[in-house]
C-alpha cells in the first residue's frame, strides 16, 4: 500500500496494490496489520455502503465527540468528487476543505481522521460508494455544514442545475453556525 500525505495535517490518501491478469483483479482494501506498520492506529467497527446517481451531493456531514468517527472510503462502482473540511480548533487547516477524484478506476482511498465534515457529489450515472468507521452511528451527536456554504467555496464538480440534495442537507448551518467540538492534536 502507498500512503500519500495532503495539505491537510493527518488526511491521507491510500493506494492500495492491485493485482491484475487476464482474470480481473485483487485488491487487499485493508489489513489491520499494514496499517499499524505504517503507524495508522484505527479500530473500524462499522462499515455503510451507498448507491446514488449522477449528481447527488451528499453531506457535509459528521458526529460530535464523543462519538467522532474517522472514516476510510472507497467507490466500487463509478466516480465521485470526495470532499472533506477541517473541523479541529487549533489545525493549521482549520475551516479548509479539500476535494478529490475517487473511482473503481483509480482505486483510491481517503483516510479521514476524526474532527472533519465529509460529502461527496457523484460524476458518474451510479456509483457505489464503501466506508468503513471506526465510531457506531449516532443519530443524537450527528450534524452537518451546508454544502452551499459561500465561505467555504466548495465547487462540487456539479452545475448546481444538476444537484439531487436532501431535504435535510439542505437546511444545515453555515460553517461559521454549525456545532463544532474538535480540538487539533497531532495523530
Amino acid at each position: 500500500m502507498n500512503i500519500l500525505i495532503t495539505e491537510i495535517p493527518d488526511l491521507l490518501i491510500i493506494e492500495p496494490k492491485v493485482f491484475e491478469d487476464e482474470r480481473g483483479y485483487f485488491i487487499e482494501s485493508y489489513n489491520e496489520n499494514k496499517f499499524r506498520e505504517a503507524g495508522l492506529n484505527f479500530k473500524f467497527v462499522q462499515d455503510n455502503e451507498s448507491k446514488s446517481g449522477y449528481g447527488v451531493v451528499r453531506g457535509l456531514h459528521y458526529q460530535l465527540e464523543p462519538f467522532s468517527q474517522a472514516k476510510l472510503i472507497r467507490v466500487l462502482i463509478g466516480k465521485i468528487y470526495d470532499v472533506v473540511v477541517d473541523l479541529r480548533e487549533n489545525s493549521p487547516a482549520f475551516g479548509k476543505w479539500l476535494g478529490f477524484e475517487i473511482s473503481a478506476k483509480n482505486r483510491r482511498q481517503i483516510l479521514i481522521p476524526r474532527g472533519f465534515a465529509h460529502g461527496f457529489s457523484v460524476l458518474s450515472e451510479t456509483t457505489v460508494f464503501l466506508y468503513k468507521c471506526d465510531n457506531f452511528y449516532n443519530p443524537k451527536a450527528d450534524r452537518g455544514i451546508n454544502y452551499a456554504d459561500s465561505k467555504l467555496g466548495i465547487d462540487w464538480k456539479i452545475d448546481p442545475i444538476n444537484m439531487i440534495i436532501s431535504a435535510k442537507d439542505k437546511v444545515h448551518p453555515s460553517f461559521e453556525k454549525a456545532e463544532k467540538n474538535f480540538i487539533y492534536t497531532r495523530i
